[in-house]
């Protein structure tokens, strides 16, 4: 029997906390119902449905909660927001680029690799096609050339994190907590940059639900700047006690205001990705984008 949904509901599918600070924040606030949104998790972002580290990108647990009509929305880097449109996510726009600005930093335990130009020919652990994937690339071919930057896929951040503390791989590239963990442990980094991430929404989502959404959003970025420390034990809690919430700063992450994904950002980023051949064809920008 079909369940009727509410016309003020929005589902999310679930991202590493990093990023979906003011979803969370804004849960904890009281201020999707402020804004007339009644928004539930589809999941728990513990939950897995198939092996953590999938390699295709539709089966991963945000991604297939969204394929399979369970969420109306979730948050992935820029250009993955692109790639998983035009891998044939059915009913998926771009409508904004998240609130949450990330560094992603490539870091190793070994003191081998200090610089760049010490990764030639070397692999690095990334989660294909996230931003772990996409930045390392753009670190790495200006100092190495394309030919010489070596990833492979590894999977999620923890699992990542681990392989390269243990020694199983000489470099990862990783957001936090994990940056901070890692300089903790004993950790250097390598290179690393900022870079924010794309909104994927439903389109046949009520308009009036989409504004209620990011007002939501936007309201607890503002709750985040003024209070980063109240709300950081929603990032440093899959560090299992490792890292205290006290111990996480603003440096390799902050938070601003949704904004509007602008065309000419939506091109640079989209023929960055033809040059590397992640393009899957649907390069017309209104079909990517709400406006």
């Amino acid at each position: 029997m079909a369940t009727t949904r509410r016309d003020d509901e929005i589902r999310i599918s679930p991202n590493p906390a990093v990023f979906d600070l003011p979803i969370l924040v804004g849960i904890d606030e009281g201020l999707f119902e402020k804004h007339g949104v009644h928004l539930t998790y589809s999941a728990q972002y513990s939950d897995r449905q198939n092996n953590p580290n999938e390699p295709d990108v539709l089966k991963r647990l945000k991604e297939s909660l969204f394929v399979e009509g369970k969420a109306d929305a979730y948050n992935v880097c820029e250009w993955g927001g692109i790639d998983r449109i035009e891998r044939g996510t059915e009913k998926a726009k771009i409508a904004a680029l998240r609130p949450a600005v990330a560094h992603q930093a490539i870091i190793s335990f070994d003191d081998k690799y200090q610089v760049p130009r010490d990764l030639a020919d070397v692999e690095i652990g990334i989660n294909d096609f996230t931003g772990s994937h996409y930045t390392t690339l753009q670190l790495l071919e200006g100092a190495l050339g394309r030919e010489h930057v070596k990833l492979v896929h590894v999977g999620e951040p923890g699992h990542r994190y681990e392989q390269a503390k243990t020694g199983k791989i000489a470099a990862v590239t990783v957001m936090e907590p994990f940056i901070t963990l890692a300089l903790k442990e004993g950790a250097h980094i390598i290179a690393s940059t900022s870079y924010r991430g794309a909104e994927i929404i439903n389109p046949d989502l009520p308009e009036a639900v989409r504004k209620g959404y990011f007002a939501a959003i936007d309201e607890a970025v503002g709750l985040i700047q003024k209070n980063f420390e109240r709300y950081a034990h929603h990032i440093t809690k899959v560090t299992k006690g490792r890292l205290a919430p006290s111990e996480l700063g603003l440096q390799f992450i902050h938070y601003v205001q949704v904004e509007r994904y602008a065309e000419q950002k939506f091109d640079a980023a989209y023929e960055w990705m033809k040059s590397r051949d992640f393009s899957h064809g649907r390069n017309q920008h209104n079909s990517l984008v709400i406006g």
